[in-house]
């Protein structure tokens, strides 16, 4: 007679199929996580288009000392907002850097 295979040891042989299943699965994740930061590791890092378009712009203080003319005293107020602009750019560019070194 054929023996039949009582439901503990179905659903033992499941659990336990279903183990081996989730730990292939965390292996090849882990193997492909590991490639993946190889690999971005070994290639340069990309210049993003947006970036490269804000590096070409003239600085603040460019545009703040082209806005006075050479003998006129200078605008205080227009001084102070170029002085905000630029540190605000500055901080734009160290939040870009971070960015980037974390990637």
């Amino acid at each position: 007679m054929a023996e039949q295979s009582s439901p503990g040891s179905s659903g033992g042989s499941l659990l336990l199929t279903a183990m081996a299943g989730a730990v292939l699965g965390a292996a090849g994740l882990a193997w492909w996580l590991v490639k993946e930061a190889d690999r971005r590791r070994q290639t340069p890092p990309r210049r993003d288009p947006a970036r490269r378009e804000i590096e070409k712009l003239p600085s603040a203080q460019a545009l703040g000392a082209e806005a006075v003319s050479p003998g006129a005293q200078p605008n205080r107020d227009l001084h102070d907002k170029v002085h905000a602009l630029n540190q605000a750019i500055e901080e734009v560019r160290r939040q870009l850097e971070a960015m980037e070194a974390g990637h």
